[in-house]
């Protein structure tokens, strides 16, 4: 995952969505906007990434459910990706 530009929460923003929290407010649109800004990885990078991080936890013992839960990430990205695909072929059709 080289090239992959990882951002991190300073402690003022940790802070201010713990109090966002602790007031019984949603914080995830403020995280997600945080991790989010810049820090897009490619589907099939993403997948490559997936099968990768399968290999490792099957050769180190992981847990069963571990892996399905991976598993499933890798199933649910393989999908949005068919989806995305066939609707670019539809829109690349009604172009013609």
């Amino acid at each position: 995952m080289s090239g992959v530009k990882r951002n991190v929460l300073n402690v003022k923003q940790k802070l201010e969505i713990l109090q966002k929290l602790d007031n019984g407010e949603s914080a995830s649109t403020d995280t997600e906007d945080v991790l989010n800004v810049g820090n897009t990885i490619s589907p099939s990078a993403t997948l490559q990434s997936l099968e990768t991080l399968l290999d490792d936890m099957g050769q180190r013992g992981f847990d069963y459910g571990d892996i399905t839960a991976v598993r499933k990430i890798r199933v649910d990205i393989r999908q949005e990706m068919n989806k995305q695909q066939k609707q670019r072929r539809i829109t690349d059709f009604l172009k013609q």
